[in-house]
């Protein structure tokens, strides 16, 4: 089997969803192959079972997805500090990976996007970290070598790319922002990369 990132997200209003196309890129300039999924909806109520395969977008994440992954950027909306419960959710079945170790010594990182820019986005790419830390993954943030970390007036922290979507979600990526996804997809895949040689 061909080596692969996983890009796997959750996106209600399409600003992660973004960011995770733009790391796809940045996984993909290094001539690393990607594959990039998504995780349900959840809700308190169910009446009936979401079909296996959405209706349009990305397709839902499987077990085996993440499994055979040679790395993994994960990436969820801001809510209240914390990373969205769809993908906690995700995170929740993954117990059977975690008894067989299929996610030891993988290289991973985190991104996000919140509606302001004191909205949690550096608690919440913290709160995604403990699922991967469980898992025996290495956790890779963003470097300061890349200027567009140290420029940006909107999102972008060294835990991991971010985005300030503003209080409707009417405000696209700036173009720091665009950068330093691109930046944490190819870092990561290098990283993968190499890892896989070994």
């Amino acid at each position: 089997m061909q080596p692969y990132v996983l890009v796997l997200y959750y996106s209600k209003y399409g600003s992660t969803k973004e960011m995770a196309h733009l790391i796809a890129n940045g996984v993909e300039s290094t001539g690393m192959a990607v594959k990039i999924r998504t995780v349900s909806n959840i809700s308190s109520v169910v009446t009936v079972a979401e079909p296996s395969i959405p209706a349009e977008g990305d397709i839902y994440c499987s077990l085996e997805d993440l499994a055979q992954c040679s790395g993994l950027a994960l990436g969820s909306p801001t809510r209240f500090g914390n990373m969205a419960s769809e993908m906690k959710y995700f995170w929740d079945q993954t117990t059977s990976l975690w008894l067989n170790g299929a996610l030891h010594g993988k290289p991973a990182c985190v991104f996000t996007a919140s509606g302001s820019m004191h909205g949690g986005q550096e608690s919440t790419l913290l709160t995604m970290l403990p699922p991967l830390f469980h898992h025996g993954m290495m956790i890779m943030g963003l470097s300061n070598a890349t200027a567009a970390l140290s420029n940006t007036k909107t999102g972008g922290t060294p835990y991991g790319a971010s985005h300030v979507s503003g209080p409707r979600h009417d405000q696209g990526l700036s173009p720091d922002e665009k950068v330093l996804c691109e930046v944490q997809g190819k870092r990561l895949a290098e990283v993968a990369f190499k890892l896989n040689q070994s």
